[in-house]
């Protein structure tokens, strides 16, 4: 369960809202955690940056810079005790976060921050994953966080079997990939994979528990009928995708809270659940 900071007035009660919500409405508190820290500078950290060029010299799209700074905005108003990045890629978005939850001083010296106390970021490229093990060397997190080599499928049955298997014993001494329960998940995967991996993430988040990525876009353009029995062409998958992502979004929304902030990269998403 997060506790959430930086939000004025009096916190209400786990049972009511998340821990350390203030009372307002669904709407307002949705608005208030997705709200851009205007205290905060916007521009961009050095080591990110390096990556951002690093990317671009790949041909490896990036995270739009407003959504990368808005989720660390985000994440900046909660103390996860556990959390997860599914989609390392080579430590863009990661790079963003560390800088918040670990970030060093010009003179070298490591500052306090409220970084969650476990951290797994799931990327299945073993090459990425060696950047993300420098990275995470680079900003001092290696007594808390961690990189796993493999991909959201295999984490999310690994994970899944193991509670399932273990079912008299508390998720926290569950022994899996995942941190459990989790608190924070933040998704960073191609559009069509999104609905899937946020849908399989919400099952498994603790009551106040955060999901946040970027909406997928509208698929635009005639696509042809879809015919049972006949493979779907590409643009169709994307449909059936975006049809999957609206149907995650109103079974949600029955029960919990989602909230949406356009910026001018997209639209960022974010899932609370209540308790």
């Amino acid at each position: 369960m997060i506790e959430v900071q930086k939000l004025p007035e009096s916190p209400v009660d786990a049972g009511e809202r998340s821990p350390g919500l203030p009372m307002r409405s669904d709407s307002d508190i949705m608005a208030l955690l997705l709200s851009e820290d205007e205290d905060r500078d916007q521009a961009e950290p050095e080591v990110a940056s390096s990556i951002g060029e690093q990317m671009l010299h790949m041909d490896i799209p990036l995270l739009p810079r407003s959504i990368r700074a808005r989720i660390r905005d985000v994440c900046s108003r909660i103390s996860p005790k556990n959390a997860v990045i599914i989609g390392g890629g080579i430590g863009h978005l990661s790079a963003w976060l560390f800088d918040l939850w670990s970030p060093i001083d010009n003179d070298k010296e490591k500052m306090r921050t409220n970084h969650p106390e476990s951290l797994r970021i799931i990327e299945p490229g073993t090459r990425f994953c060696v950047i993300i093990e420098r990275l995470i060397r680079r900003y001092e997190a290696g007594d808390w966080a961690q990189v796993v080599s493999m991909n959201w499928q295999e984490v999310i049955a690994e994970t899944i079997s193991s509670r399932a298997s273990n079912i008299s014993i508390t998720e926290s001494a569950l022994n899996s990939a995942l941190p459990m329960p989790v608190d924070l998940a933040v998704i960073d995967l191609p559009e069509d994979d999104r609905a899937d991996a946020a849908k399989s993430i919400f099952e498994l988040v603790s009551p106040g528990g955060l999901v946040i990525l970027l909406e997928p876009t509208v698929p635009t353009g005639d696509v042809g009928e879809i015919v049972a029995g006949v493979e779907l062409t590409p643009a169709q998958l994307k449909v059936r995708s975006f049809n999957r992502w609206i149907e995650l979004v109103r079974e949600i929304n029955d029960e919990h809270l989602v909230g949406f902030t356009d910026l001018t990269g997209g639209t960022l998403v974010a899932f609370l659940k209540k308790s």
